[in-house]
């Protein structure tokens, strides 16, 4: 009688010889994949992410409606059309009729095609103190994070000031010390108010950028510092702010919302701005909802727009958030 042990010891060993003898051709071969840059592996991610869909989508239709308002609002924005139906006591905001879907405001002007350009308005806002922001952060960013020492102890001290203010506050106070308030009073007191933010941001990006290997290895090939700072610290340090931008304009349009609703933004109406509007109509806010809720819903969207593509951006390329 064969012992079990044995036999199952000599089918083990059986199979094992059939195995090695397997030719390579027979056992298939494992093909090789191309690598994917950082770029186009969270770019695989992102268009996988329905929030970065749905953020992009919003972000994508509000700046294209911003570039062609001027010739999609069906009416001029300054005109009153419906000027001779307001009445002060009965009247004093006329509602919807035809041609006209979402009513007039107080002077009877197209409260849609008011909505409709008011929308570039708003992106120009957003966009110049963002760029302004980001710019004046590069600059404090670069000094800090490039030469440390007492230079990153002074810019540091600034930005921490200016942090410990808070954002509204402080654009109000910068905003309210301009002779005639306008559009570019906002978009300069805005800008201000971001710049420690992305200063701290990239100051952080270019302290580990200084201790990389790339680096170092530069230096101790006897580049020159400031090839050394622009070459290979600051391009490689930028992709976080980068994506902070997106984030920022959200906040940059809501804070410009928030100056000309208290009166600290253009004055002239003939340009509308989301803001703007939703300040003029605290006065019919009881009776006439619909003029504070137009602008302010259009305010709510294009701020979810950019903060929902703004964070799937960042997760898709922080190893550290991925999910």
């Amino acid at each position: 009688m064969t012992d079990p042990l044995t036999s199952y010891g000599q089918s083990r060993k059986a199979r094992i010889d059939a195995l090695a003898a397997t030719s390579v051709a027979e056992s298939g071969t494992v093909e090789e994949a191309p690598g994917l840059s950082l770029i186009a592996s969270a770019w695989q991610r992102l268009r996988r992410n329905p929030v970065f869909l749905l953020g992009a989508f919003i972000t994508v239709a509000f700046v294209l409606l911003a570039l062609v308002a001027p010739w999609v609002a069906p009416h001029d924005p300054a005109v009153g059309y419906l000027l001779d139906k307001v009445r002060p006591q009965s009247n004093p905001v006329p509602g919807p009729e035809p041609g006209f879907p979402l009513g007039a405001d107080s002077r009877g002007r197209d409260l849609l095609s008011r909505l409709i350009v008011g929308a570039r308005q708003t992106l120009i806002v957003g966009v110049f103190a963002t760029l302004g922001g980001f710019l004046g952060g590069l600059v404090l960013g670069t000094l800090a994070g490039a030469f440390g020492g007492w230079v990153d102890s002074l810019v540091m001290r600034i930005v921490d000031v200016m942090l410990s203010i808070p954002s509204l506050l402080l654009a109000v106070s910068i905003s309210a010390l301009a002779t005639r308030p306008s559009q570019w009073t906002v978009i300069l007191a805005i800008a201000i108010v971001q710049i420690p933010v992305f200063a701290r941001l990239l100051r952080g990006s270019m302290l580990s950028q200084r201790s990389s290997d790339h680096v170092l290895a530069a230096r101790a090939l006897g580049i020159k510092q400031s090839a050394i700072v622009f070459r290979h610290m600051l391009p490689n340090a930028l992709g976080p702010v980068i994506v902070q931008a997106t984030l920022v304009l959200a906040v940059a349009i809501i804070d410009a919302a928030a100056l000309s609703f208290l009166g600290l933004g253009n004055p002239d109406d003939r340009k509308p701005e989301w803001g703007q509007m939703l300040g003029q109509s605290q006065q019919y806010l009881a009776d006439y909802p619909h003029l504070a809720f137009w602008p302010a819903a259009c305010i709510i969207v294009v701020a979810l727009g950019f903060t929902l593509m703004g964070e799937s951006t960042r997760e898709a390329l922080d190893p550290k958030s991925r999910r």
